[in-house]
């Protein structure tokens, strides 16, 4: 680890750690972080210049290199596997974390193993597909059983809740004792539902209908952008939320 992060903070690196649950080519959660912020960043969201490269790169290779050489397969194979491997490369070299590289080369790798196996372009997407599927689910079953992501999220990361030094797991969960909290939380967990449905309602038809540059289009446009939008809107329901409910607030010592 470089010095520059050896004094890092606690709650930042457990940001970094979950901020690259979803793959980087579909736009992955590194915007979680926005919903506890007092400003929203667009920055923070898309993880920089470098993030965006980082994630669309391997795809949009892909796509290119595959409609330039005719719909040949193997030159978008390794044109994306060598995007993701150069990127976990020079983070390597450069002593940077290398999270979202490395989550960005093992989504990247399991499309070019796949593609390659049945011989169709379109399976190249297929590990996305199922990565949306599962969290459109997630996200949408937290909301049926009352854990709502979001508010999962915003427990977690505030500075009463278990991340930070001297949080608590009671802190982290305080909100579901407030009802109308809970119907907040729920709402802003809806356009993370949405973001994973509507993804999955383009592309899976593209998918099936072996539209290779459209889907593959899709990803790109639905991906960081589509994140983006959905993390703003949340954002824009919690923001100023992230006070305990007074009833669990602690009480000074005297």
């Amino acid at each position: 680890m470089s010095e520059q992060h050896a004094d890092a903070d606690p709650v930042d690196g457990a940001l970094d750690a979950i901020d690259d649950l979803v793959q980087p080519e579909e736009g992955g959660l590194r915007g979680v972080r926005a919903l506890t912020a007092d400003e929203f960043s667009a920055k923070d969201v898309v993880g920089g210049t470098r993030g965006v490269v980082e994630s669309v790169a391997p795809g949009l290779l892909f796509v290119v290199v595959y409609l330039a050489t005719g719909q040949t397969l193997k030159p978008a194979l390794i044109a994306a596997g060598a995007a993701a491997v150069i990127a976990v490369v020079v983070r390597l070299v450069q002593r940077t974390p290398v999270t979202q590289a490395f989550s960005g080369l093992l989504g990247v790798g399991i499309g070019v193993f796949w593609a390659w196996k049945t011989g169709d372009a379109n399976d190249y997407f297929a590990y996305g597909l199922w990565v949306n599927v599962a969290y459109f689910l997630a996200t949408l079953l937290s909301i049926v059983i009352g854990w709502p992501v979001v508010g999962l999220v915003m427990g977690l990361f505030r500075p009463e809740g278990p991340l930070s030094s001297d949080g608590s797991w009671s802190a982290a969960v305080a909100w579901r004792q407030d009802r109308a909290l809970r119907r907040r939380y729920a709402l802003a967990t809806w356009p993370l539902v949405a973001l994973f449905g509507v993804r999955l309602a383009v592309q899976v038809p593209l998918y099936f209908a072996s539209e290779t540059g459209w889907l593959g289009t899709a990803k790109l446009v639905m991906g960081i952008p589509g994140t983006a939008l959905a993390l703003w809107i949340s954002w824009l329901l919690v923001r100023g939320s992230t006070k305990l409910p007074a009833q669990t607030r602690p009480h000074p010592a005297p």
